[in-house]
C-alpha cells in the first residue's frame, strides 16, 4: 500500500502525522511518503524521521481583501497541477490539515484517488469543509465537528494520533520522573506545574506566568517548568522572579516532552489540538487557556470539550492575568483530589490508539 499524507505548517500537525506513518509502516507494511511546505517544521521533522519529503507551493486560503488573497487561488491551482503525479502514484491520500493539505486534496479528487482527511479541531477548517463531501471518510478527534460539516460527509471519531513517546507515559512514569528531575533540574517532592503556549510560545502567557510566579515566589511546594518558545526566551527569563522559594525552570522548547508531562501535576496550557490530545492520553489535569485568534474559536472549542468531559478548566485570554492564574493555579495544587478526577477524567476522553484507528481507516480507503 502507497500512501501519501500531506500536512504540516506547526508541529502541531506533523507530530499526529508522523505518529500515523509509523503505525502505517508497522502496522500495515505500509509505503510511505509525504508532502508539505519547505520551510515549514515538517522539511526538518519528516527528513529527520526518515520518510521520503517532497515539497510543495502552497499559500494559506485568506479571509481579506489583498493582493495576496487575490493570488492565492491562482496559486492553488498551479499547485494543484504539480500534485497530480504525486497522487497518481498513491494507492489513498491523507490530508493531515495545514494549508499545504489543501492542493494534494484537490489533485486526488480529480484523479480519483481515494482521499482520507483528518480534522482536529472542534470547529472544521475551511479547507476540510469544502473537501469533506467528495473525501472517502473524514477522521475526527472531536465528535462535536462532525454538525459542521456538509450532511453527506462520511465522518469517524478517530482521535488524534500521538507520538509512542508522549502515549508510553502512563505505564514509564516512574522511570521518565527520574530522568525528568535530573535533565530538567526539578526537585523531587514539589508539586509541579508544566506551562506551555505551544511549540512557538504564546507572549500573553509567559508575561502572565512571569507575574503569577512573582506572586508564588515563597512557595516551598511547588515548581513550575515554563517552555516559553524560542523567540521568547530571554525577554521571558528577566520577568521571572530571583532569589524564590519557588523553583522555575525556564526552556525555549523540550525535544523531549514526555519528560514534562511525566513530572507534571497540573498543565497549564493553549488548547490546541494536538496539546488537548497529548495532555489527555497522560492522564494529565489542566488549565486551559485558548487563543483568541484562532479561526473559528476553535481552540475554545477544542477547550470547551475537555471542560464538559471534566478534565480541564477554561480560563479566557482576556480574563489571564497575574493573579487570576496564580489564584487558579494555587486553587487547583491545593485540592488534591479534584487534580486526581480531573486526570482520571482526561484519561477517560483519550484515545491513546489513535494513531491505530486512523491507520485502519486509511487502509481501509485503500482498499
Amino acid at each position: 500500500m502507497r500512501v501519501l499524507i500531506a500536512g504540516g505548517g506547526t508541529a502541531g500537525h506533523v507530530f499526529p502525522a508522523l505518529a500515523l506513518a509509523r503505525r502505517l509502516v508497522d502496522g500495515h507494511a505500509a509505503s510511505v511518503r509525504f508532502a508539505g511546505t519547505p520551510n515549514g517544521l515538517e522539511a526538518k521533522l519528516v527528513c529527520e524521521a526518515g520518510y521520503p519529503f517532497v515539497a510543495v507551493e502552497a499559500q494559506p486560503l485568506r479571509r481579506e481583501f489583498s493582493t495576496r488573497a487575490a493570488k492565492a487561488p491562482f496559486a492553488a491551482l498551479r499547485s494543484v497541477a504539480r500534485c497530480r503525479h504525486l497522487v497518481e502514484d498513491a494507492d489513498v491520500v491523507v490530508g493531515m490539515g495545514g494549508y499545504v493539505s489543501v492542493p494534494v486534496a484537490i489533485a486526488a479528487t480529480r484523479t480519483g484517488r481515494p482521499l482520507v482527511l483528518h480534522e482536529q479541531n472542534a470547529v472544521p477548517g475551511l479547507a476540510n469543509r469544502l473537501l469533506a463531501r467528495p473525501a472517502r471518510v473524514v477522521a475526527l478527534v472531536f465528535a462535536e465537528a462532525a454538525r459542521m460539516l456538509p450532511r453527506r460527509a462520511r465522518t469517524v471519531v478517530t482521535g488524534n494520533p500521538v507520538r509512542e513517546a508522549i502515549t508510553s507515559v502512563p505505564d514509564s512514569r516512574g522511570r521518565l520522573v527520574a530522568e525528568a528531575i535530573e535533565e530538567l533540574g526539578l526537585e523531587s517532592g514539589r508539586t509541579t506545574v508544566v506551562v506551555f503556549g505551544g511549540s512557538q510560545g504564546a507572549l500573553h502567557l509567559n508575561r502572565a506566568t512571569a507575574g503569577a510566579l512573582e506572586l508564588l515566589a515563597d512557595r516551598r511546594d511547588l515548581q513550575v517548568v515554563l517552555l516559553t518558545g524560542p523567540a521568547h526566551l530571554e525577554a521571558t527569563e528577566r520577568m521571572l522572579p530571583r532569589d524564590s522559594a519557588l523553583r522555575v525552570r525556564a526552556f525555549a522548547f523540550l525535544d523531549r516532552m514526555e519528560l514534562a508531562y511525566a513530572a507534571a501535576d497540573l498543565v497549564v496550557s493553549r488548547a490546541g489540538a494536538t496539546t488537548c490530545a497529548e495532555v489527555a492520553v497522560c492522564g494529565l489535569p489542566s488549565v486551559l487557556i485558548p487563543y483568541p485568534y484562532a479561526t473559528g474559536r476553535h481552540q475554545e472549542a477544542n477547550a470547551r470539550a475537555l471542560q464538559r468531559a471534566g478534565a480541564a478548566v477554561v480560563m479566557m485570554d482576556d480574563a489571564v492575568s497575574p493573579t487570576s492564574l496564580a489564584d487558579r493555579i494555587v486553587d487547583l495544587v491545593g485540592y488534591r483530589s479534584r487534580l486526581r478526577s480531573m486526570g482520571k477524567r482526561a484519561e477517560n476522553w483519550a484515545k491513546p490508539d489513535a494513531a491505530e484507528r486512523l491507520a485502519d481507516v486509511v487502509a481501509g480507503a485503500a482498499r
